[in-house]
């Protein structure tokens, strides 16, 4: 588990984040999460096979049909535990540094491939709720 002072590192670094799951429906946690990041000055990139856009963003099918000049800091994962693995085989392909698992989400052979692939694994966190409690300040220059 992150300490608090690599929690503030991980998130005060990121620019953008890929949201995978992300539903256009607001009453969804994935929705609610992403609009609040968005709030603060992340680029959101959706992530989910069924929408063309999201949130005002274009929607891609999985994180390898993200093109590769746009760059992934953190990949928020809002998918079953049981379909994580794939995601983060994808994440780790495409270079992804950080895999945030949302809460309920873990899977400790996915989280191990991805760390030994030398990126940084959050699970079974909320990263609306510590990005809140750790009182981030907002993307300098994208803040709404």
């Amino acid at each position: 588990m992150l300490s608090d002072r690599e929690l503030t590192e991980v998130l005060s670094r990121a620019r953008t984040i890929a949201v995978v799951g992300l539903s256009d429906k607001p009453e969804r946690d994935s929705n609610e999460v992403a609009r609040y990041l968005q709030s603060v000055g992340y680029r959101i990139v959706p992530v989910n096979p069924m929408l063309p856009r999201a949130l005002g963003e274009t929607s891609y099918p999985s994180v390898a049909a993200i093109p590769s000049d746009i760059p992934i800091d953190i990949v928020d994962i809002f998918r079953r535990s049981d379909q994580v693995p794939p995601v983060v085989d994808d994440s780790v392909r495409r270079g992804a540094k950080v895999l945030w698992m949302q809460l309920g989400v873990e899977h400790a052979e996915a989280a191990a491939r991805a760390r030994v692939a030398g990126a940084t694994v959050i699970e079974n966190r909320c990263i609306m709720v510590e990005h809140r409690r750790l009182r981030i300040p907002p993307v300098p220059g994208r803040a709404a």
